[in-house]
């Protein structure tokens, strides 16, 4: 509550990006994987706010072209992990379902 929802809707390439980026997952600050972090592929939904000290991400930016939060470097990527900088957690993800194709309920 209060807080930014990104809702994305991912590109094929966004997609085909983390999944070939799961190998390394265990290593990663929180491991994740691409299907772990987004219920269906084309769509990732995530809180909105840097996990480091509550910036506003910016969009297709960072050196994983997903979430870059200039405040203080940390980057993401297009699942919402924190690939760099100094962010401790991926960005969160709110409860949701999606209610039919063109439908999802938060919360």
């Amino acid at each position: 509550r209060s807080k930014p929802v990104f809702i994305r809707k991912r590109t094929p390439e966004m997609i085909a990006s983390c999944k070939k980026d799961d190998v390394i997952a265990p290593s990663m600050r929180e491991p994740a994987t691409d299907a772990e972090r987004c219920k269906k592929p084309e769509w990732l939904i995530c809180i909105g706010v840097c996990t480091h000290l509550g910036c506003i991400p910016q969009p297709d930016a960072g050196n994983y072209g997903g979430y870059f939060c200039p405040c203080h470097g940390s980057h993401y990527d297009h699942a919402g992990r924190i690939r760099q900088g100094p962010a401790p957690k991926n960005l969160e993800l709110p409860p949701y379902v999606f209610v039919d194709d063109n439908t999802v309920k938060l919360g």
